[in-house]
């Protein structure tokens, strides 16, 4: 997470894995490839909060609920972090809105001619599952396509600038994102090693 003062205000921007929440006038921006960012808001209570996830399956059945599989308990998990911090920052679960952004299909083959979802399909899929199941309003997304995006989600007025990237100019997303891609992965298999030895 990066922190820094511009003549605008203050701007965080968050990496994969990290969540932002304030009830102060901030920027929080970051830059999606497969992943998703959920930016969540009370408009009420005046809070708002971001996250920037991606799910641990690169592939999964289309007539699955994403949010219940294997692959979903990691987008919940980012869910329920940022939504867990709004809550104790003041936020109303009744009053939280959504904006969602991401999924692009950026280093994977989109091939929908099988009954599979690449990763940016997951991930699409995952947060508007996640949200409906939680009675969460998705009032704006901007998901899936082919391009990288770069989002800035403003407290004044709740709105999201969303600058799209071509793929030629990804290089550096598609490294992060298969980096952390990897490395959620090889939490899993800790996770489940132990399991097994402790179970």
């Amino acid at each position: 997470m990066q922190v820094t003062e511009r003549e605008s205000g203050q701007h965080v921007t968050i990496m994969p894995g990290e969540f932002y929440v304030s009830r102060a006038d901030v920027t929080i921006c970051t830059l999606l490839g497969s992943c998703v960012a959920a930016c969540l808001y009370d408009p009420v209570n005046r809070v708002i909060g971001m996250n920037h996830f991606m799910l641990s399956s690169r592939r999964y059945a289309r007539e699955l609920p994403a949010y219940l599989s294997d692959a979903g308990r990691y987008g919940i998990h980012a869910m329920e972090l940022l939504i867990n911090e709004m809550l104790k920052r003041g936020a109303q679960r009744k009053y939280l809105r959504a904006k969602a952004f991401g999924g692009g299909a950026i280093y994977l083959s989109q091939d929908k001619k099988d009954n599979f979802f690449c990763v940016g399909d997951v991930n699409s899929k995952f947060i508007r599952e996640f949200l409906k199941n939680d009675g969460i309003q998705l009032a704006a997304e901007d998901l899936g396509g082919e391009k990288a995006r770069v989002i800035h989600f403003h407290f004044k007025d709740y709105s999201v600038l969303v600058k799209k990237i071509g793929k030629a100019t990804a290089t550096d997303i598609i490294r992060t994102e298969r980096q952390f891609w990897l490395k959620t992965i090889e939490t899993q298999e800790k996770t489940i090693t132990q399991a097994e030895v402790w179970g």
